[in-house]
């Protein structure tokens, strides 16, 4: 990868919509450069995909929350990561260091549903504890770090 595939990503990460054409206009390069290497990219899976970023405030989800999880042993891994991947309003989920195991995003359209969400994963046969903290807002929002 070089400057040239950095400011590339630089204009998608922006804008992952943007046209070839705008990005090869911004970067100096023929549309088709840019589109061979976009596509050199997917194919080496430096871009593993796009997605779509939602306002979650205009669509209802107005409750946010990191939970911290424990799980008692690594035996319980698998069955949770598998709870984990069933709730579709858990966003992310890191396996960490420190004093729990998880760090999960959540987020839901109420107190009600972020408490069914609480519930479901408290009860969960080795889950051993929990820290959860409303998000009050955000302040940064990255989702990925282009090198220098």
């Amino acid at each position: 990868m070089d400057a040239l595939d950095r400011k590339i990503l630089a204009c998608l990460k922006k804008n992952a919509r943007e046209k070839a054409s705008a990005i090869a206009e911004q970067v100096n390069l023929s549309v088709s450069s840019v589109t061979e290497r976009i596509k050199k990219m997917e194919k080496d899976n430096v871009i593993s995909g796009y997605t779509l970023l939602l306002n979650d405030k205009r669509i209802g989800n107005t409750v946010s929350a990191i939970m911290e999880v424990s799980i008692e042993s690594p035996r319980y891994q698998e069955a949770f990561l598998s709870l984990v991947d069933s709730i579709p309003n858990i966003v992310t989920c890191y396996c960490v260091t420190g004093d729990y195991d998880y760090v999960i995003h959540i987020v839901t359209n109420s107190t009600d549903g972020l408490d069914e969400i609480y519930r479901a994963l408290k009860s969960f046969d080795g889950v051993s504890d929990t820290k959860t903290s409303l998000i009050l807002r955000t302040t940064k929002q990255e989702f990925s770090v282009i090198p220098e």
